[in-house]
């Protein structure tokens, strides 16, 4: 038994901080269905497993709610099995009933009954449904009274956090972990945590195939599982089917030296234009340094796809020469002097003290075109 385990592909989600970008990522989860799909063709895959959350909210615009079948109608040699998750749960003349009604491909099948389904000869599909954002019980537990012919391997199918670990999904939905144990699963395929990880050895959580948020999974994954057969552990493989990469970096700079550094290494991250950065960056430049680093950032920020740069715990303090490029006459240099004591005052809030940072970088900047344009 061969199949793909996929989840959280969350259809439709906005990205509305990157302006005009917007329709580029949320074309990219569209067209990871495309890239599951060759996926589990190539391996031989018969059957794709999507562990909720479908849609990114339960009332999508009626493009919206056909894109993904349309996709996955592509693959006519695959078949899809989906449930409900906690933002596109099963409620009536909701998504899901608005999917049925639309009309879903042949090789589209939508679980919303907790009640065991055919996975072709070999196993038999046993999902949890919600019907609600948040359930208080665990959805999952039928799966141990669920009857299936002998010889059949049974998968689980649930979305919702399991409980004993950190929580990092988003659903309060719980899932016992030793739930492949009660019921005698093979292999139970998770969604909600947008990062793929392994709970057991039949236990894992997908993460999602196109990530959306800092801090969570890199780049997307979907997963190749193999069950050799009843009572045969799960070889569970991940693989690559997104196309951005959502990375975080926490630099620390005080030097020219540290921002060549950082730069180059930066450059050197695979697949720049298509990678949205988030950069946090601390320590102490001169105002040259600060205007340098500047200038370095507007080079990234337009080679990369997006840079979320974080300076805020980055300090800017003048040196002799700085002030010296700021002397004009006299009256810049007192402003810069007043704007430095103000940086410098330990007694003063913290946002008054990078108000006056910011103001003397500003000076700094001005000073150094109008010598340049001079």
């Amino acid at each position: 038994m061969r199949f793909i385990h996929t989840a959280d592909w969350q259809i439709g989600k906005p990205f509305r901080q990157f302006g005009d970008r917007e329709a580029v990522l949320k074309r990219a989860r569209l067209d990871a269905i495309e890239a599951i799909g060759r996926l589990a063709l190539a391996e031989g895959a018969a059957h794709v497993l999507v562990a909720g959350d479908v849609y990114d909210s339960e009332t999508p615009t009626p493009q919206t709610l056909r894109e993904p079948l349309e996709r996955m109608r592509a693959f006519p040699a695959v078949a899809w099995h989906l449930v409900p998750g906690n933002h596109d749960p099963h409620r009536p003349k909701g998504v899901w009933d608005r999917a049925a009604a639309a009309g879903t491909p042949d090789n589209v099948h939508l679980h919303l009954a907790p009640e065991p389904a055919p996975l072709g000869d070999a196993a038999v599909l046993l999902p949890a449904v919600l019907t609600r954002k948040a359930e208080g019980g665990d959805l999952s537990a039928w799966m141990d009274r669920a009857e299936s012919a002998p010889g059949l391997v049974r998968i689980g199918l649930a979305h919702g956090s399991v409980v004993g670990f950190d929580g990092e999904g988003e659903a309060s939905n719980p899932i016992d972990p030793r739930r492949p144990e009660t019921a005698g699963l093979a292999y139970l395929a998770l969604g909600d945590w947008h990062r793929t990880l392994r709970i057991g050895p039949a236990c894992w959580y997908a993460g999602t195939p196109e990530p959306d948020r800092a801090g969570s999974q890199e780049i997307g994954r979907a997963l190749l599982v193999d069950v050799a057969g009843p009572g045969a552990p799960a070889v569970v493989e991940e693989r690559t089917v997104g196309s951005f990469r959502w990375t975080t970096r926490e630099e620390r700079v005080g030097d020219d030296a540290d921002l060549a550094d950082l730069e180059a290494r930066l450059r050197a991250l695979p697949s720049l234009s298509a990678t949205v950065l988030r950069l946090r960056l601390a320590g102490t430049l001169a105002l040259s340094g600060r205007a340098e680093l500047d200038r370095r950032l507007a080079g990234l920020s337009a080679a990369l796809f997006h840079l979320d740069a974080d300076l805020s715990a980055l300090s800017a303090r003048p040196t002799a020469a700085d002030l010296e490029a700021i002397d004009f006459g006299g009256v810049l240099r007192q402003a810069a002097d007043r704007l430095r004591g103000l940086a410098e005052d330990d007694g003063r809030p913290a946002d008054q003290r990078r108000r006056a940072e910011s103001a003397l970088v500003e000076l700094y900047l001005m000073a150094a075109d109008g010598e340049r344009g001079a």
